[in-house]
């Protein structure tokens, strides 16, 4: 979060080293170092958290119940016939929960309030999605999973187009529900901040005043640990519940 008055400013993109490479821009931004701080924050957590050691940290604690809480949820919602995508579940899960958290320090900058950013993961899971659908059933059964069984077949050419317009705006929606997420979530934070600095700058009787600004800074602070680890949580749900529709023989 940037010191500015403008809530919008601290979600500017800034360039640390500029360069291009045939016109196009490949500048290195404060968003792409935000994406290597928050891996080499999960790789650090999962390399000291997972040692082995004799007598646990409390990081490996830590480590362990994340770890734990995604095994799970990939075996309830996919079932052990998934457990071949825990890790890339795992991996999504922790780097938007890493890149969720890094926004709440001073001067850090939030990836995920980038639509870019979540838009690109959204995209993601979707290949990933049709590309095992397609292993898994083949084309034609991959295309027919959208007219569930059973429909009259007058029925199936509307359902079919309704499911596979669902199925294609899926990535959009990803990305767009943790985008939107972030983004209201700091502009909140910023905008109670800013009431307590202009209180108490007026250096009067105002200032008194600041409490109440300064109450919901700490409200809307605890209020967004909780969201953004429940939106890295439900990106890892959908994640496990798209994925599960092309490995079974269900819709």
């Amino acid at each position: 979060m940037y010191v500015s008055n403008d809530p919008m400013k601290q979600f500017e993109l800034q360039r640390i080293f500029e360069f291009g490479v045939a016109g196009v821009d490949l500048s290195f931004t404060n968003s792409a170092l935000f994406m290597f701080v928050a891996v080499a924050a999960v790789s650090a957590v999962m390399w000291f958290g997972l040692r082995g050691d004799l007598v646990p940290t409390r990081m490996q604690s830590v480590a362990e119940v994340l770890v734990g809480a995604i095994r799970s949820t990939v075996r309830d919602v996919v079932g052990e016939d998934g457990m071949a995508f825990f890790p890339l579940v795992l991996t999504l899960f922790l780097f938007i929960l890493f890149a969720n958290f890094l926004g709440l320090f001073p001067y850090f900058f939030t990836t995920t309030s980038h639509l870019s950013v979540t838009l690109a993961l959204g995209v993601l899971v979707f290949v990933i999605v049709v590309s095992v659908g397609i292993a898994k059933k083949g084309p034609l059964g991959f295309v027919g999973m959208f007219a569930p069984p059973g429909l009259p077949f007058y029925m199936v050419p509307f359902i079919w187009v309704i499911e596979f317009i669902s199925f294609l705006l899926r990535p959009f929606t990803l990305g767009v529900r943790l985008f939107a997420n972030m983004l209201a979530g700091h502009v909140m934070l910023k905008l109670f901040a800013g009431f307590v600095a202009t209180l108490i700058g007026t250096g009067t009787a105002l200032g008194a005043l600041a409490i109440f600004p300064l109450l919901g800074v700490v409200a809307v602070v605890a209020l967004e640990v909780l969201v953004k680890a429940l939106q890295a949580y439900l990106f890892a749900v959908l994640t496990c519940i798209y994925l599960s529709e092309v490995v079974h023989d269900h819709h």
